[in-house]
């Protein structure tokens, strides 16, 4: 009985020698990245432009980056704000942890150099080797045109100082140690399609605008196969859960049915001053798609994104939109 009890206690001594050095191996070594590329972005007023187009309207680095008015449909940014951070993820509304956006105007990344800010957008890693819970979803940005990354950079160094420091992010266990192991080095970058090749302009456009993100429905943060843009993705929110659309070419559960001219005015309606300022009674649905950052698009840049979508094989996931606070707690 007592050689059976010292192979048990000899047995667990190892598995937690195991666990501990996998623990401190994640902890210590990962992510394992190379050295920020010694870079300098020439701001011409041509690649800040580029860039400002991108921020606001494309990647919208606007969007989690400012104060949004979640009383409003959409939630529109904060005159003023723009890049100040703070936005708050927490587990209330499904994250495993507590996430803040950063502050990304000069006042915070004044010692940030141009390779540091394109590492970070690339692989998620802070100037201080430290890894970001992709809620950016970095690895999709990784597949930018490194020419669009550095525009995006010339132009958030032109926002205005904002002094508004920001807590810590901090996720809980095991994510703290999940976190590490998501950078991927090196980065993939793409190359931007001219937009003469309409899909793939589109595909290129999609993924580095997010749709492929939260379009995609995820277990445990992996896309769900079979399930590419068929909708689905959950936000919860203090007025209920709110569900991404099924963007695939299903004719009556996704945008089959769609016309060209239908996809594109469903995103410009939110250029109309009456639905930029569109209060959200109790009770009503609110989203977190930035309608009113991506109603600045292009026309040819969302013909594009739809000309792509329509390539996609039809997936008959059925969405329910919205479920209420009070419907979901029952």
């Amino acid at each position: 009985m007592k050689k059976a009890l010292k192979i048990v206690l000899i047995v667990a001594l190892v598995l937690i020698g195991i666990v501990g050095s996998a623990v401190a191996y994640v902890s210590l070594a990962l992510p394992h990245v190379q050295p920020a590329p010694a870079l300098t972005v020439q701001p011409t007023p041509e690649v800040i432009e580029r860039g400002k187009y991108l921020a606001n309207h494309v990647a919208v680095c606007t969007d989690c980056h400012s104060t949004r008015d979640w009383t409003k449909f959409a939630g529109p940014v904060v005159p003023g704000t723009e890049g100040r951070g703070g936005e708050k993820f927490t587990e209330e509304f499904g994250f495993p942890g507590t996430f803040y956006a950063r502050n990304i105007t000069p006042y915070n990344l004044a010692k940030w150099t141009d390779g540091e800010l394109y590492r970070l957008i690339t692989t998620g890693v802070t100037r201080s080797g430290e890894p970001i819970f992709p809620v950016m979803p970095y690895l999709s940005y990784a597949k930018m045109d490194p020419e669009d990354i550095k525009a995006i950079i010339a132009y958030i160094r032109t926002l205005k100082p904002v002094a508004h420091d920001i807590p810590e992010s901090k996720a809980t266990f095991p994510m703290n140690l999940i976190m590490r192991t998501i950078p991927q080095d090196p980065a993939t970058p793409g190359k931007r399609p001219s937009p003469s090749d309409k899909v793939a302009y589109g595909q290129y456009m999609a993924i580095i605008s997010g749709c492929t993100e939260c379009h995609t429905p995820r277990e445990k943060g992996t896309p769900i196969e079979g399930m590419y843009m068929a909708g689905g993705f959950e936000f919860k929110l203090p007025i209920g859960t709110v569900r991404s659309a099924n963007l695939t070419s299903h004719p009556s559960n996704g945008i089959g049915s769609w016309t060209e001219e239908q996809f594109v005015q469903r995103f410009k309606l939110y250029l109309q001053p009456d639905m930029q300022n569109k209060v959200v009674n109790r009770g009503e649905m609110n989203t977190v798609m930035p309608w009113l950052m991506y109603a600045g698009m292009t026309d040819d840049d969302l013909k594009a994104i739809f000309a792509y979508l329509k390539t996609l094989p039809p997936n008959d996931h059925k969405v329910e939109k919205f479920t209420p606070a009070m419907a979901a707690a029952h």
